[in-house]
């Protein structure tokens, strides 16, 4: 057995800069429509110092457990079918802003779906890891549809179609990993697109979020168009060093969910050119170390795990940075580690944990 290492330091104080970044951000651009009509104006700012405190004591837990009993059958079985469950359950809860997505105990809220990505990568780690080379990429394919397919599914009819996009995309991360070839994972896609485009066509809002960014001219800039015209306003207003932490004239009532859905628009606003280009180095920093630690774990259950949870860090993103910059359409995707939003901050910090545990067996 290898001998047991330092953990990554790198890796987790790129995390910590991020979250500490996040913190500022969520209160900044929240603080004003928090205090509105004698609110509180900290109060997002007291609910994501609960998820930072959480998402800490996660990925302490995830840092001294060793990742190797992820390979043991009944804790990977029973990961899955929690999140199965978790998700029915919330499929026949009473709906919140519209949508089914967050299972509500005790005054708090958590959304299983973020929880979903992370047993999706386990799954997947485990089902390769326990496979010859020659056995795995189509030989993933039955597995994958019998557990990813439900919980995807549940996932979009909760009204959450970028949380269910997000499942595949993790998925299918984890199958090319495992040697599945392109033109395969583009039948697999090719596969997925009309039920993707049933999704979008079936509700009004979606429709126009897709019109808005293939024709923008041809929509309203006061409907469907202000969010993404807005962004990039914030974007532009920042020039090259921002106009100055908690400045920012967007987040007062012009860029909808400045604290969450677009708070890279606000980063680029308030820190400008400079400090935008800071939080994609940072993202930088982070799959240099988590591809680091996939190559340097001892076996191939560690490999897999780090890479497939870095690779989901990563794509979320990818696209929360592409809406904000629009050249994707609106999703509603959070950025991990800064946006405001417990499940997605705490799970993500979970995840760092795994990684940072595998590397410390390198």
């Amino acid at each position: 057995m290898a001998k047991k290492l330092a953990f990554d330091r790198v890796l987790f104080t790129t995390v910590m800069v991020l979250v500490g970044l996040g913190v500022a951000i969520v209160y900044s651009a929240s603080a004003v429509v928090a205090g509105e009509g004698g609110g509180r104006p900290y109060y997002y700012l007291y609910k994501q110092l609960v998820a930072v405190a959480v998402g800490l004591a996660a990925m302490g837990v995830a840092m001294h457990v060793d990742y190797r009993n992820l390979a043991r059958r009944w804790l990977v079985w029973g990961l899955v079918g929690g999140v199965i469950g978790m998700q029915a359950v919330v499929l026949v809860s009473p709906t919140l802003n519209s949508a089914r997505r967050w299972l509500i105990v005790g005054g708090l809220s958590f959304q299983p779906s973020e929880l979903a990505k992370v047993a999706i990568v386990v799954f997947l780690a485990y089902q390769i890891a326990k496979r010859p080379p020659e056995r795995r990429g189509m030989h993933l394919v039955v597995p994958v549809a019998l557990v990813v397919g439900p919980m995807a599914a549940m996932v979009l009819v909760g009204r959450d179609l970028a949380g269910a996009s997000l499942l595949a995309a993790a998925a299918g991360l984890m199958l090319f990993l495992s040697g599945l070839s392109w033109l395969h994972l583009g039948l697999g896609a090719l596969g997925l697109a009309p039920v993707v485009l049933s999704a979008i066509l079936a509700v009004p809002y979606r429709r126009e979020r897709v019109m808005a960014f293939l024709r923008p001219e041809s929509v309203d800039p006061l409907a469907a168009g202000f969010q993404p015209a807005q962004s990039l306003i914030a974007l532009g207003s920042g020039g090259l060093f921002g106009v100055g932490l908690g400045k920012s004239l967007q987040k007062l009532y012009f860029l909808p969910y400045p604290h969450s859905d677009y708070v890279f628009a606000i980063v680029g606003e308030e820190l400008g050119l400079v400090g935008a280009l800071g939080v994609l180095a940072a993202f930088g920093v982070l799959a240099w170390r988590g591809v680091r630690a996939g190559f340097r774990a001892p076996d191939e259950h560690g490999r897999y795990l780090a890479w497939g949870l870095t690779g989901m860090i990563l794509v979320q993103a990818l696209i929360h940075v592409s809406v904000s910059v629009g050249i994707f359409p609106a999703t509603g995707v959070t950025l991990p580690f800064i946006s405001y939003g417990g499940s997605s901050l705490a799970v993500s910090l979970l995840a760092v944990g795994v990684v940072l545990n595998v590397s410390q067996h390198g």
